[in-house]
């Protein structure tokens, strides 16, 4: 693309698929949700929603029987994916798809697990729930993780970065009930620790972007995006003990 007409889009996607997490996350905190779903097996039928290029995927396929579908809307990061599982002698197993996690290809009922870091609260906490549960078996599991209130107290600078971000934050008690309203029976929730912020996903983003100023050098619009990014940083160092992406494990009643 010419450098005048890249958009914040297209710098969120070069940025991003260079990472082996697109958000905060780790292999430790993924199988500890991973640890409080039971009767997985190599029949599952298992989906990893907003997969991104499929770091918390290739941590699920190692540890659980059956086959995983990732899907995302980035074309580039299933690329990645599908690569990915290649690399890990996992193609048979995993498959990634173009797609959105609002319009799934799934049959009714299909699947034993609906997987998804970091994704839902782009589509609505209780919206997302609500339309995957058609799409999972009974006693089947969602498991996600979602940037939520870890207090009382809401500071106005983080509610307003994420409401301009498209999201939204809500407190843990608020999205258990919101997980039982939408059919589920609330099995677990803990908060992700600082390190799945800072070493798994600031870091090395800041690395990605500083190749971004390099190349696309002057730019203002990677200038902008730059910035934006590093206010995140700073907001997250600031107001941390308030808010922090939680996991959230439900079971289908």
């Amino acid at each position: 693309m010419k450098n005048k007409d890249i958009t914040i889009f297209d710098l969120l996607i070069e940025t991003h698929k260079s990472l082996e997490r697109q958000g905060p996350g780790s292999p430790e905190m993924t199988l500890r949700a991973l640890s409080f779903v039971e009767n997985l097996n190599e029949n599952s039928r298992i989906a990893d929603l907003g997969c991104g290029t499929g770091g918390q995927t290739m941590v699920l396929a190692q540890n659980t029987a059956g086959h995983i579908t990732g899907v995302d809307m980035v074309p580039d990061f299933i690329d990645i994916f599908n690569n990915n599982a290649k690399r890990n002698h996992l193609e048979g197993r995993i498959a990634g798809i173009v797609g959105s996690a609002e319009s799934l290809p799934f049959g009714k009922e299909e699947l034993d697990l609906v997987w998804s870091e970091g994704m839902i609260d782009g589509i609505g906490f209780e919206k997302g729930l609500a339309y995957w549960n058609g799409f999972i078996k009974r006693d089947g599991y969602v498991v996600v993780t979602c940037p939520s209130w870890l207090t009382s107290q809401c500071p106005s600078a983080v509610e307003k970065f994420w409401v301009e971000a498209g999201s939204g934050l809500d407190t843990i008690e608020y999205n258990i009930s919101v997980m039982s309203k939408a059919g589920y029976r609330f099995i677990a929730a803990f908060t992700l620790p600082e390190n799945c912020w800072t070493e798994n996903y600031f870091i090395p983003r800041a690395a990605a972007e500083k190749s971004l100023a390099e190349k696309y050098n002057g730019n203002q619009t990677v200038k902008a995006y730059i910035a934006q990014d590093k206010y995140e940083v700073e907001l997250y160092t600031k107001f941390k003990q308030y808010y922090g992406y939680v996991f959230y494990i439900g079971k289908k009643m």
